[in-house]
């Protein structure tokens, strides 16, 4: 065999190994997004349909970087025995690489270890939320319209259930965030008869959640249900499966932690809540009324 044959034969094998090896090492982000059916995806929120909506938004977002929740979920367990002001501190002195949606759940640590607990499950709801959020956003409705249907799912102490159009729950008060603990094979059925229904859902354990951590969102973490919507630090999350490798939500500089915000309290997180009651029953920006 000729040396120039020779050669173009061992390019040509060298090629063809640099492409297969370039096809099976392609990024995940050349994957075909992900079709769940009506019945999966309702299978899929049933976990978190009840919690408050601010929980639900912050979990839903966290759940889209799902390859950080483990690391995030052995941090949090690590420092349980921090929170308030403390925990915030810790987070930003840490310099902790996760995004922000994640470092968001830190003060939650039982619902960081459910979601590290079974990694399929908060990949798969993930996955959806990047790819179906409009479909996720009505599994989550048709499943707090069964508990609500059901009886189990009502206002109470801490937080207001919301009929209308659709349903929104929101804490009593926006600074103190409860976790809920149901059994989903429960509530999303209709009772037997003599079940006390009252006790189905249990509101026992929360986290006081103030200004020190508006910076990752919280205190401006809420739905737009009609219109599928989103918003964390009240901007659109605009996180979806095409441009999952590039996309970065406008925070603030979440490392910078700044003990004298602390001053203000409430304040913030309430002023939110009265521009979005004004918003939503057509009534004058609370700064308008001010100047009238």
């Amino acid at each position: 065999m000729r040396y120039s044959e020779r050669k173009t034969k061992i390019m040509t094998a060298v090629l063809a190994a640099a492409l297969l090896l370039l096809w099976s090492t392609r990024p995940a982000l050349a994957q075909a997004p992900p079709s769940y059916s009506p019945d999966q995806l309702d299978k899929l929120v049933s976990r978190i349909a009840l919690y408050p909506d601010p929980l639900l938004a912050q979990t839903l977002a966290g759940a889209t970087f799902s390859d950080q929740i483990p690391d995030a979920a052995k941090w949090a367990d690590e420092h349980h025995y921090l929170n308030g002001d403390e925990l915030a501190k810790a987070i930003s002195d840490d310099q902790l690489s996760w995004d922000p949606s994640v470092q968001a759940l830190l003060p939650f640590p039982s619902v960081l270890d459910t979601m590290a607990s079974d990694m399929d499950w908060t990949r798969s709801l993930g996955d959806a939320f990047l790819a179906q959020r409009q479909d996720v956003m009505d599994a989550v409705q048709r499943m707090r319209q069964k508990a609500k249907d059901f009886g189990y799912l009502r206002s109470n102490d801490q937080i207001v259930v919301n009929s209308g159009p659709y349903i929104d729950i929101e804490p009593v008060d926006p600074g103190y965030i409860c976790v809920p603990a149901y059994d989903p094979l429960v509530v999303f059925w209709p009772p037997r008869p003599g079940f006390v229904v009252g006790g189905a859902i249990s509101f026992g354990f929360g986290i006081h959640i103030g200004l020190a951590f508006r910076p990752w969102g919280w205190g401006a973490a809420r739905f737009d249900w009609g219109g599928h919507a989103l918003f964390i630090h009240d901007r659109p999350w605009g996180r979806v499966w095409g441009n999952r490798g590039v996309y970065v939500h406008p925070y603030p500089d979440v490392h910078r932690w700044e003990p004298a915000r602390r001053t203000e309290g409430h304040s913030l997180i309430r002023r939110s809540e009265e521009e979005r009651h004004a918003a939503r029953f057509g009534q004058p920006h609370p700064a308008e009324r001010h100047h009238r």
